[in-house]
């Protein structure tokens, strides 16, 4: 991170990185949810909520971005050198979707897994998440918001406003453009607000911790939780193949390189 972005996730608990991906590699993307929606009536359904787990395992396309150029060196920076990929899914919203209440911030009470601290000029955060937008989110419209700066709060939020009960000016929507990044904290108290865009807005979540938490109770190295494609294995760089590594201690886990 340069100076301005290290203040302003601090400050803030998340960090807005424009178009980190180009105009052509999210047509792509979108053109490849299109075909397989045509494939698989899965992918179609009726519900305004769409959660499909497991994007790396869709294409490279999806797969390269676990470690995108980009985003590893910030991951490096508030994770520390040994991390992992804990877990990914996408979630694609239709309009008339009503949202989903504020969760966190899991500070009070500490929260050994979901935590943000900063150290002697180092930052330190437990589960990380990288969200790719790959549609439009214009202001207004509603989808991701945030309590900026609750992921160093001291005291639990007023259940009304993380239920999303009455509107409040802490509660900030986030708008994006498809091919931009939003990296946050899950220390940070953040949901959904109801989506009044025009179209699907579909987001991509890659979640990160450091290399001795898991959150999720899948593990990417065993097959029966996780039905990865042919070859799929096989064509992982060394370095995303050490990202799905399980959970393990310091010792035992080599360094990410950026």
């Amino acid at each position: 991170m340069n100076e301005e972005e290290r203040f302003l996730f601090d400050l803030r608990g998340y960090l807005v990185l424009p178009q980190v991906l180009d105009a052509e590699t999210v047509r792509q993307m979108n053109a490849w949810i299109d075909a397989q929606a045509e494939r698989d009536p899965q992918w179609r359904g009726q519900t305004a909520n769409k959660h499909i787990e497991n994007p790396i395992t869709w294409h490279p396309l999806f797969q390269n971005l676990m470690d995108h150029p980009r985003v590893l060196p910030i991951l490096r920076e508030i994770l520390g050198e040994r991390f992992r990929l804990d877990h990914d899914y996408a979630i694609f919203l239709e309009p008339g979707h009503k949202g989903l209440k504020l969760h966190g911030p899991h500070t009070v009470p500490f929260d050994p897994c979901h935590y943000y601290r900063c150290d002697n000029g180092q930052i330190r955060c437990g589960l990380t998440v990288v969200s790719w937008s790959l549609t439009d989110v214009p202001p207004g419209a509603g989808g991701f918001a945030v309590v900026a700066g609750s992921h160093k709060s001291n005291f639990p939020c007023p259940p009304d406003i993380k239920a999303l009960q009455r509107p409040s000016p802490i509660v900030e929507q986030i708008p994006c453009k498809a091919g931009d990044c939003v990296i946050f904290t899950e220390a940070l108290l953040h949901g959904t607000l109801p989506w009044k865009g025009p179209g699907t807005r579909r987001t991509l979540f890659y979640k990160y911790a450091p290399c001795m938490l898991a959150w999720s109770q899948q593990t990417y190295r065993a097959p029966e939780q996780v039905p990865f494609p042919p070859h799929f294995w096989e064509n992982l760089t060394p370095r995303q193949k050490l990202l799905l590594a399980p959970a393990s201690a310091i010792d035992f886990h080599p360094p990410i390189e950026a």
